[in-house]
């Protein structure tokens, strides 16, 4: 789960406010990584690049970097160190940026996140089949228009994660019933531009 305003992913217990940690988040494979140790737990380079459909190379470098930044660890239940298992170290994230410098990496990993959530339900609506005959009509995207206040805004996300905390397997539920799976949520509350401010005036060019 990502929230960008502060950014969460999968909840971690963690509050980030040094630029170059930050930068160390904004790979894909990094996120896509994060995302798999939080759904399926603690997983070796091995494993997660077979999930990932990435190299164990890769995977394995990636993971160390962002061991660096404390953002995952070894899980220590492993007796070959040549296959380390890594677990995320927390189950909540925040990262806070300050000066105009930070704004830049905010909104390169913001941008990379969207992108990364968009093609993920562009992939979900474009499958072969759609959704499987249960989930008909159940799963889906949402898209409106809401009248909110800044304050209205930010309480409506708070109220969206309260909403999702029950859900979310923050890795000490690890047993699933039958008919459940893992399921992508993606929120945005993103302001229209002001229709009734004034606009510039056009320069006179007579």
């Amino acid at each position: 789960m990502l929230d960008i305003s502060e950014f969460q992913t999968k909840l971690w217990d963690m509050e980030v406010s040094d630029p170059k940690a930050i930068r160390a988040l904004a790979h894909p494979l990094r996120l896509d990584l994060l995302g798999h140790l939080g759904a399926d737990g603690p997983s070796t380079a091995a494993q997660c690049g077979r999930a990932l459909g990435a190299s164990q190379a890769s995977c394995s470098f990636h993971l160390r970097q962002l061991a660096k930044y404390g953002f995952v660890e070894e899980a220590g239940d492993s007796t070959d160190r040549r296959e380390r298992r890594w677990r995320l170290t927390g189950n909540r994230l925040s990262v806070r940026l300050g000066s105009e410098d930070d704004a830049t990496v905010r909104q390169h990993l913001e941008r990379l996140v969207v992108e990364r959530e968009m093609q993920a339900i562009l992939d979900y609506s474009g499958r072969a089949g759609g959704a499987s005959p249960e989930w008909q009509h159940k799963a889906g995207i949402v898209s409106l228009v809401a009248v909110l206040s800044p304050d209205e805004a930010a309480e409506l996300k708070e109220r969206w994660l309260e909403l999702l905390a029950p859900y979310v397997d923050d890795g000490r539920r690890r047993t699933r019933r039958p008919e459940q799976r893992h399921a992508r949520c993606f929120m945005a509350i993103t302001p229209l531009m002001d229709s009734t401010a004034a606009l510039p005036e056009a320069a006179d060019h007579g």
